[in-house]
């Protein structure tokens, strides 16, 4: 495991040399996402109004944000499950020329494909800290506030070593989960021959 300081714009080279279970901080302009811009730009045909060229980052966040004399003010920031994008997630990589995607969980094969293809990676949180990270962050800028909400808006940001997150997709498409879950599969049957558990239980179901 290796501990990488990226700077952004990334480059094909910075996530070439990532691996799965490396350990990365994160500085430079970044932007946020959720369901409703993807839609908004991929299926309801809107044009993405900002440029990706020197902001190839995307995060996978809807922060809490409140406005105090003028001025934007982070409250709370916390990566939510990127899975739950995945239709999405093979085109933002291609249409925005994405290198990184952070975000918890992971991802599924189509949008590994496109990282393998665009040496893309995707990142994890190690940690919940909501709170911890909010002196890594400066807000920037926002778009379609008015019309997605304030969740869902694309919040521009610029990170100072934000971090540390867990390589789960390298951009050779390898994903971490799925061989934490062979590993995990193999432990489960050495506990069940071990317990004298037959292969067929099944747990109590409560409802």
């Amino acid at each position: 495991m290796a501990v990488h300081y990226l700077n952004i714009p990334l480059k094909n080279e910075d996530t070439e040399d990532l691996k799965l279970n490396d350990l990365v901080y994160i500085s430079g302009p970044i932007f946020t996402c959720r369901s409703r811009l993807q839609r908004y730009i991929f299926d309801e045909g809107h044009t993405l109004p900002f440029s990706t060229k020197d902001r190839n980052c995307l995060i996978h966040v809807g922060p809490i944000v409140i406005k105090e004399q003028g001025k934007w003010e982070l409250v709370s920031f916390m990566p939510t499950s990127s899975i739950r994008f995945e239709k999405w997630g093979a085109q933002s990589v291609a249409d925005w020329n994405l290198k990184m995607i952070v975000g918890k969980t992971t991802m599924g094969e189509k949008t590994a494909a496109m990282m393998k293809e665009k040496k893309c990676v995707h990142v994890s949180p190690q940690c919940v800290s909501p709170n911890l990270w909010v002196d890594s962050i400066k807000i920037e800028d926002v778009y379609l506030f008015d019309e997605l909400g304030s969740i869902e808006a694309s919040w521009h940001m610029q990170l100072d070593k934000l971090g540390p997150f867990v390589v789960d997709i390298d951009c050779e498409g390898n994903n971490l989960y799925n061989r934490l879950d062979v590993i995990i599969g193999e432990n489960k049957e050495k506990a069940y021959e071990m317990l004298s558990i037959p292969k067929d239980f099944q747990y109590t179901k409560l409802y």
